[in-house]
């Protein structure tokens, strides 16, 4: 009876140790079951992560681009405005310039019609010839300068022809005459020189 006893009861052990095995089997097998499971979610969460790494690093070149494009928008709009300040402080008399040609043309006229070796004109004549020449160095402080070609070579920029005469005594091309003077202002050309030109 003992020897039965003791198969049964070995029995039983060997029935419980198998069980104990097939259920770590099986627990091992739902671990690694659970573990690929995680592995797998990891790996998408992987995939996740780069994906929005990506989405931001193509924002952030966007925002650069964007960025180094607002900065060179902001320079070139620095550059003109000191140009345009620049011209405008250079040109700013240009109106009262072009006011005032017509008093120096007519201190002009004054003098061509007046004789300076006459006792009746002459201290008329000087007042008008010093009043000129003062009127004169004054706009010249600020940039306006008188173009005067007379002998000079016909320069269009400059100057503009009348009409053109044959002459002896001046090469072709040649400002033989000067009926108006021109005015530039901080090299402008406010008004040109009203000429007649040589035929040679």
């Amino acid at each position: 009876m003992s020897n039965e006893t003791n198969k049964a009861q070995d029995n039983q052990i060997d029935e419980q140790v198998e069980s104990a095995v097939e259920g770590e089997l099986l627990t091992d097998t739902s671990d690694e079951a659970s573990l690929m499971d995680e592995l797998t979610q990891a790996n998408f969460r992987v995939e996740e992560l780069e994906k929005a790494l990506q989405e931001a690093q193509s924002t952030v070149d966007s925002q650069k681009d964007s960025v180094i494009r607002a900065a060179a928008e902001v320079d070139n709009i620095r550059r003109r405005a000191a140009i345009d300040v620049e011209k405008a402080r250079k040109f700013a008399l240009e109106k009262f310039a072009n006011e005032l040609l017509p008093v120096l043309d007519n201190m002009e006229r004054a003098l061509q019609g007046t004789d300076a070796e006459a006792e009746a004109t002459k201290a008329i004549y000087e007042g008008v010839e010093l009043t000129a020449k003062s009127f004169v160095s004054a706009v010249e402080k600020f940039g306006l300068t008188q173009v005067d070609p007379q002998g000079e070579a016909f320069n269009p920029e400059l100057h503009q022809a009348i009409g053109m005469q044959p002459s002896a005594d001046f090469p072709a091309n040649t400002v033989m005459m000067v009926m108006q003077k021109g005015y530039t202002l901080n090299e402008r050309l406010l008004r040109p020189a009203m000429v007649m030109v040589s035929q040679g």
